[in-house]
């Protein structure tokens, strides 16, 4: 039976069983705040990539402290992390379409989901696109170092012998009073120092003594002049190798508090795309305009 409604009079047709047989997901939101979070953080990063670039070191004096460098850094990647999913979950809460069967509470918190799914979606974006840009990097650094090695075992002569854990042991066996090659020399003492190496840097009496002594007979100075040179090489790779222990200390904590600080900043970045989200529902529900700012022409 139908109904013929007067004249000037719409009928609005109930759609009560289409909106239940649809999802309160609104997916086309969701990916238009994903790509508006990810687009600001590009140009925001990149901006502030170019301004650390140009502005840290201008060329006079000492470099800029790396304490500064890394605070700066980490205060402006917080800003551009929860500004930028902030951003996103406003424009997602702005754009969903709201289905009128919930009271205002339950509105907010189907809008604050819709926030935290564009924050979902932007940080595994993210993550996908740093993996790559890592793995390319890896990758680069991979192919420099096997061409450097490459090239240093086609210049060094015996290359078996260099990568023979057993060449040191040999090489004592062989050992005379007799001068030898320089080449040959300086290889050897490459092989001992590598084995200090393996001994928390400790060289042998006995392979400081050789050492002098081959450097006495291919220099042909003194006995005491050649110990004292053996000596300040002993002393010299010795503080490279506890600068490099150093430099992995400070790098394993800078990974640790570095990881702990990105969980903090997305768990940070999270809430703000939720309450951004809600405001922007309740700004779509309001049909606020912002006339000050979006003007029309």
């Amino acid at each position: 039976m139908s109904i013929d409604a007067p004249a000037g009079v719409a009928v609005i047709e109930s759609t009560t069983s289409e909106r239940d047989q649809s999802s309160y997901v609104d997916w086309p939101a969701i990916i238009a705040g994903i790509v508006l979070a990810s687009a600001i953080s590009l140009v925001l990063i990149s901006f502030g990539s170019a301004v650390g670039l140009n502005f840290l070191d201008f060329g006079y004096g000492t470099g800029a402290n790396p304490l500064f460098v890394g605070i700066v850094a980490a205060s402006w990647f917080l800003w551009v992390q929860i500004s930028s999913f902030m951003a996103g979950g406003y424009l997602t809460g702005r754009l969903r379409r709201r289905h009128f069967d919930a009271n205002e509470d339950e509105s907010d918190v189907r809008d604050g989901a819709h926030g935290l799914l564009v924050w979902a979606g932007a940080a595994v974006l993210g993550t996908i696109i740093a993996v790559g840009g890592i793995g390319a990097a890896a990758s680069t650094v991979g192919n420099v170092a096997a061409t450097a090695t490459t090239a240093a075992s086609n210049v060094a002569e015996g290359t078996a012998d260099a990568v023979d854990p057993n060449a040191y042991f040999i090489d004592t066996m062989f050992r005379s009073s007799q001068p030898v090659e320089a080449d040959q020399a300086r290889a050897e003492a490459g092989r001992i120092f590598t084995q200090a190496a393996l001994n928390d840097g400790t060289v042998a009496d006995a392979d400081r003594t050789y050492l002098a002594n081959v450097v006495a007979a291919n220099t042909r100075i003194a006995p005491e002049e050649a110990q004292a040179r053996v000596d300040q090489a002993i002393a010299n790779v010795e503080a490279a190798r506890q600068d490099a222990v150093e430099a992995a200390r400070i790098a394993r904590n800078t990974t640790i508090i570095g990881a702990f600080l990105l969980a903090a900043s997305l768990l940070i970045s999270a809430i703000g795309a939720f309450w951004a989200a809600q405001k922007g529902g309740n700004h779509r529900d309001n049909n606020s305009v912002f006339a000050d700012v979006f003007r029309r022409f």
